[in-house]
């Protein structure tokens, strides 16, 4: 007789919100462990600006995926549903309950459909795509556009220059319409598909968040996060990767190589403001993938 997949329990909600302590209450009361869902968590050295659990609240329970790669390495939702995977079958062999918490919505989306198809990308295509993404999202765009025609789906976060790499890649690699590719990827299976997946979403006004969120910034600059953003500087980051670009370290990273014109104040500022547009940006995620009402 074969066991039914163990349950996965989904705390999610925007940064600054509170998920930590609230999923490690959670842990301890349901003898849980925690799988982190936080693409930037999963990179050594960069835990003042990501908010990453201490070694006192990994202590109090068991985590997975933290502290994953270097800043330097690329990390794939492919990676991250391999190491996902691997955690819940070891909790599950300790009798534990899992917990998935954060916010970063491409890997949170993994448990509620599809995030990856098989189509494989040569990799004279890749550096193709590359060279084009590193002249801009402008340039990124005119290609696609003369593959896809003027009217881009509505879909496709024209915004994001990765995903628009990610689309040109397919495009020209498969042949076939955006449409039509994300259709085929739609009716696919999610790798938790025979999972039951419960999930809670954590909120707080947009006066309070926007509080929440400017208290956390002045613990991270206190804390070590200009400290940080100095080690990634001297790492010369491939401007692609989810380490360079990460919120707050890029704020930092930016006023380092101004010489640091620009007072502390207006830096905390400006790491508000870009905190507050992944917010939304995280609740649109939470949006698409019905956690969320449709209204903001």
């Amino acid at each position: 007789m074969t066991l039914p997949a163990p349950v996965i329990h989904v705390l999610t909600g925007p940064t600054a919100v509170g998920k930590t302590e609230t999923a490690l209450r959670w842990a301890e009361l349901h003898n849980a462990e925690i799988i982190s869902c936080d693409s930037v968590c999963v990179y050594r050295g960069m835990d003042i600006g990501s908010a990453k659990p201490t070694a006192e609240e990994q202590r109090r329970v068991r985590h997975h995926g933290l502290d994953l790669v270097d800043p330097s390495e690329r990390y794939s939702v492919s990676q991250y549903v391999d190491m996902a995977r691997s955690a819940i079958a070891a909790a599950d062999s300790r009798g534990k309950r899992v917990l998935v918490t954060g916010g970063s919505g491409f890997y949170l989306a993994a448990f509620f459909g599809p995030v990856t198809d098989e189509l494989e990308i040569p990799q004279a295509i890749t550096d193709e795509v590359r060279t084009l993404q590193r002249q801009g999202l402008a340039t990124l765009l005119l290609r696609l556009r003369e593959l896809e025609g003027q009217n881009l789906p509505e879909w496709l976060d024209v915004q994001n220059p990765i995903r628009v790499a990610k689309a040109l890649e397919r495009r020209l690699a498969s042949g076939r319409t955006l449409d039509s590719l994300r259709d085929e990827f739609l009716s696919r299976r999610g790798p938790f598909a025979n999972h039951e997946v419960t999930f809670e979403l954590l909120e707080h006004t947009d006066g309070e968040l926007k509080g929440r969120i400017a208290t956390r910034t002045d613990l991270m600059l206190r804390n070590g996060i200009i400290e940080e953003s100095e080690r990634l500087l001297a790492l010369n980051l491939d401007s692609e990767l989810t380490s360079s670009r990460a919120v707050g370290y890029r704020a930092v990273m930016d006023w380092l190589e101004g010489g640091k014109r620009v007072a502390m104040s207006g830096l905390a500022e400006r790491i508000n403001l870009d905190t507050w547009a992944l917010v939304r940006k995280q609740r649109k995620w939470f949006r698409r993938l019905g956690l969320a009402s449709d209204t903001e």
